[in-house]
């Protein structure tokens, strides 16, 4: 995968660099998880297998049959 380069304010990344010492976790870990609740918050999928079913559900049309009045047999036999 390409590299990014992002850049923090000098506050925000402080505050990124406590988080990762008080959770034991990496950058890159933290990013994977603010990025994935970015996604589902936006209902956009993360994960190949979730994009496939939603295009899939998104371009199925379900049809349903619309009912169509009979006509009577009186009414059928007077057209002939």
């Amino acid at each position: 995968m390409p590299r990014k380069l992002i850049g923090f304010h000098r506050e925000d990344e402080r505050a990124l660099e406590q988080l990762i010492e008080d959770k034991f976790t990496t950058l890159q870990e933290l990013m994977d998880e603010a990025v994935a609740d970015l996604l589902k918050k936006h209902g956009r999928p993360t994960v190949f297998r979730e994009a496939l079913k939603k295009s899939v559900s998104d371009g199925v049309e379900v049809k349903t049959k619309e009912a169509v009045p009979r006509r009577s047999a009186s009414r059928r036999r007077k057209r002939r």
